[in-house]
């Protein structure tokens, strides 16, 4: 059974009163040495009230008026000492977890704490080494990736084969796919908000839709773009971009024959993509992006990250994905 940790401040506290008591036990002791008071003394009926009222006179009281407010002003001092600990603990809670190089600002610290905060950030610094040569590795590979499929597309257009169209998408879907992923390995060691500067929602859905409109014509279905607004975004375009067209491929997928996918932009920095399907619970949604999986809001053709994949890229331009279930949305909301 763990048991709950002792607050410090209690320690400090009860240590305080306990060397309190003690200096007034010895301080009885040392004035009965001094005036030569011995159990006879104090068994003495008519000695005793005598020694009694002089012992609560001259030590007691005084000693009581000097540790009540001695207590006080102990624990004000303990609180006041804890205080730049309680601030860094509310400075380490709010930083995002995507937050790259953040380290805790040792100069307001005690210098008892120092070894531990600079533990801690020695931590950080291996835990920034190793996802750093874990993003660039994920880059290498996928580079590594595109030439051979770019290869395997060259084959399968001579191929005359029935199964020859649907492996040609699947290829395309798969370097769509490596795409995205090295977008993500470059978010993760760029500041998505120094890449490309101010990224117009407006000529993203335009552009999204433009793309995907010979899909959605294969698939008999429509994309329409309405905007609400002139909103324009600090980040990456490309990835920005990635984000509305997955949002956009998910519609399609869930919306039927001779239905519309909608790009909404607007209100405010926000783009939304509405469809004509069952609509995405948020208990789904937080499932989808935590693990990657599918659920029954994707086909089962999909890779199972294109909603993880929005996700990350939200949380990269510190915006949110949502989702409005009976309005068949999903949202992408900027700072």
């Amino acid at each position: 059974m763990i048991l709950p940790a002792r607050s410090l401040e209690r320690r400090l506290t009860g240590g305080l009163a306990l060397v309190g008591a003690l200096g007034a036990l010895f301080l009885l002791l040392f004035i009965a040495i001094e005036y030569g008071l011995t159990f006879q003394t104090l068994a003495d009926s008519k000695e005793l009230p005598s020694v009694i009222h002089e012992l609560t006179e001259h030590v007691v009281i005084p000693i009581m008026v000097l540790i009540l407010p001695m207590t006080f002003a102990a624990r004000w001092v303990i609180r006041a000492s804890l205080r730049p600990l309680e601030r860094k603990a509310r400075e380490i809670d709010e930083a995002s977890a995507h937050e790259r190089g953040f380290r805790v600002d040792v100069t307001s610290l005690p210098a008892e704490v120092l070894p531990f905060a600079n533990a801690v950030n020695a931590l950080l610094d291996r835990i920034d080494e190793a996802t750093r040569e874990q993003e660039a590795f994920a880059a290498d590979v996928a580079h590594e990736l595109r030439t051979p499929l770019s290869v395997l597309a060259l084959e399968i257009e001579r191929l005359e084969h029935p199964a020859a169209e649907r492996l040609r998408e699947d290829i395309a879907r798969m370097r769509r796919l490596i795409d995205q992923l090295m977008i993500l390995a470059q978010l993760d060691i760029e500041a998505p908000q120094q890449a490309d500067g101010e990224v117009a929602l407006a000529e993203v859905a335009e552009d999204v839709a433009s793309l995907m409109a010979p899909l959605a014509i294969r698939q008999k279905r429509n994309i329409a773009v309405e905007t609400r607004g002139s909103a324009s975004v600090t980040g990456r375009r490309e990835a920005i971009f990635a984000a509305v067209r997955n949002l956009v491929e998910n519609g399609l997928r869930v919306t039927p024959e001779g239905g519309t996918v909608t790009i909404l932009v607007g209100p405010g920095n926000a783009i939304a993509v509405r469809d004509e399907g069952p609509g995405l619970e948020v208990e789904a949604l937080e499932t989808l992006r935590r693990r990657n999986l599918r659920a029954d809001h994707a086909s089962s053709h999909g890779a199972g990250l294109g909603l993880a994949i929005v996700s990350r890229i939200a949380a990269a331009h510190q915006a949110r994905l949502t989702t409005q279930p009976a309005e068949k949305t999903l949202r992408l909301e900027f700072a």
